[in-house]
């Protein structure tokens, strides 16, 4: 399909941020965004940049009652060279896809997608960092627009795809954050929706997260819904543990969602000869090794922190400082080895970056 274009007006476009130290996290949005449309017995049609402006959908839009809407996560990188990078999108835009299967949603075609995405992202280059640890973060976001009221799956949707200047996803950046183990509420069940990116996991993360929040936390550590015994993930993050010689991370039981830095965590690990192990850890297992000391690094992994080290859990009402309160050695070798190969600063043996420019 063919992509057409329409830019903003001189008189639209937005100012651009003169401090890069400033940007924070999802409050920026630059001048244009793509979009294209879904029907029944049509398929997808109209693929178009338009300049970025106000959705304007039926109040009885089916997305707004029934749930049906789904996103992604990714960035654009500005490399020393002047390059611009991408880092795995192909895999953001198929795991888009199975949460569409998942929650009846028809499926995007990759490639008119990673098309669109990356002719919006060279429209908007001026908009893209320099600093480093900065990055133009990328929402493709798909939702039901037929305006009906009644339980079935849409017949209309709307997909589109906003960027945004960004900076830390955390305050705290690289230095390690508290996560608070929850026991009380649960996000998600085996069998559920868990391992898709669709609005309502968050949703139901809200209420510990903030509650976490007041009591100075900046995470909650989510336990399995059944049994509320083994770790899972933090809200916004997969989660690895060090403990010993072992690196422990969750399996994708369908409760938790595939991580696409999860992924490329564990294959370096693997490549380097560290031990990286996908299975059930009890809350007790990590809480026993901090008491004896070998929980030697915790660690959070995702797209908008890449990797968040993790100086503090507390559990019970309880506090275990991990790594002495610092950033372990594992973390600040994943973290470098994955900026640098994000950035273009060095050889790619996996395939992971793509540079559009």
């Amino acid at each position: 399909m063919e992509i057409r274009c329409k830019t903003a007006e001189k008189d639209q476009l937005k100012a651009k941020p003169e401090d890069d130290s400033k940007l924070g996290f999802g409050d920026i949005f630059t001048d244009h965004m793509f979009l294209m449309n879904y029907e029944e017995g049509k398929g997808w049609f109209d693929p178009r940049i338009e300049p970025y402006q106000d959705l304007c959908i039926d109040p009885a839009a089916m997305g707004l009652h029934y749930g049906q809407e789904i996103f992604e996560g990714l960035k654009a990188y500005r490399g020393r060279d002047g390059g611009i990078y991408l880092f795995r999108a192909r895999e953001n835009f198929k795991r888009l896809n199975r949460s569409a299967a998942r929650v009846c949603m028809p499926a995007v075609d990759v490639e008119v997608a990673m098309k669109g995405m990356k002719q919006l992202v060279l429209l908007e280059q001026d908009w893209i960092p320099r600093s480093e640890g900065t990055s133009l973060y990328i929402r493709p976001t798909m939702l039901a627009t037929e305006p009906h009221l009644g339980v079935r799956p849409a017949d209309e949707y709307l997909f589109f795809i906003i960027v945004s200047p960004v900076g830390a996803y955390y305050k705290e950046g690289l230095n390690p954050v508290k996560i608070y183990v929850e026991d009380r509420y649960v996000r998600a069940a085996v069998g559920g929706t868990g391992e898709t990116k669709t609005a309502g996991n968050y949703a139901a993360s809200l209420l510990a997260a903030e509650e976490a929040k007041k009591k100075g936390f900046t995470q909650v550590l989510w336990l399995d819904a059944a049994e509320r015994k083994y770790v899972e993930e933090v809200g916004t993050m997969n989660m690895f543990f060090r403990i010993g010689e072992e690196v422990i991370t969750a399996p994708l039981t369908g409760s938790i969602l595939p991580g696409i830095t999860r992924d490329s965590v564990i294959t370096l690990l693997r490549n380097w000869g560290i031990k990286v192990s996908e299975r059930s850890l009890a809350i007790d297992e990590v809480i026993g090794a901090a008491e004896e000391g070998s929980l030697e690094e915790a660690f959070g992994t995702g797209t908008a922190a890449v990797i968040s080290p993790v100086g503090q859990i507390t559990y019970k009402d309880r506090d275990y400082i991990v790594a002495g309160g610092e950033m372990g050695d594992l973390s600040q070798r994943l973290y470098k080895e994955i900026v640098a190969i994000q950035y273009g600063e060095k050889d790619d043996p996996h395939g992971w970056r793509e540079r559009i420019n």
